[in-house]
């Protein structure tokens, strides 16, 4: 288990204690978001289950998000970052990042990774650039998941009304 962290920026506090997560809030963005539309709540859950993360709240209500999955020795993946729309421009995405950064558990990595569209001016500032060897990576995508598990869960529950 990691190390649970709780740090005041201002009058937000970011807190990687997985009893403050607001489920609701974290799986409502992330089912309209370009990287996860349409995630089921239950693959939601999951990944909250096995990452590592980090809320941001402004008076206990859940303002930001990011999420990191790792081996805590050598790698980790930085997900699932958002800031909700009444709490963006004030630097919360910064703050998220900061605490990400210098979480103790994630000290001396050897590698991060993430993935962005539109945010690359923010992880810059944490050092993340481009690939040094692109063609040295490779990934496994399949962007339709969700809307599969979607209609199987779907047609399951229409299978269970016709018994």
């Amino acid at each position: 288990m990691a190390k649970l962290i709780e740090s005041r920026w201002g009058d937000y506090l970011i807190s990687t204690d997985p009893g403050r997560l607001d489920i609701d809030v974290i799986h409502g963005f992330l089912r309209g978001s370009y990287w996860a539309e349409g995630i089921p709540r239950e693959i939601v859950e999951k990944s909250l289950r096995n990452s590592l993360c980090f809320g941001a709240y402004y008076r206990d209500r859940m303002a930001g998000f990011a999420r990191v999955v790792t081996d805590y020795a050598t790698f980790a993946y930085v997900a699932d970052v958002f800031v909700l729309e009444p709490w963006r421009g004030h630097g919360l995405g910064r703050a998220l990042m900061t605490e990400v950064m210098r979480h103790p558990d994630l000290r001396n990595l050897r590698r991060w990774l993430l993935s962005t569209r539109d945010a690359h001016g923010l992880y810059q500032r944490f050092g993340f650039t481009a690939p040094r060897f692109p063609e040295r990576q490779m990934e496994r995508s399949d962007p339709g998941i969700y809307a599969r598990l979607g209609k199987s869960a779907g047609q399951e529950q229409e299978s269970l009304h016709g018994i």
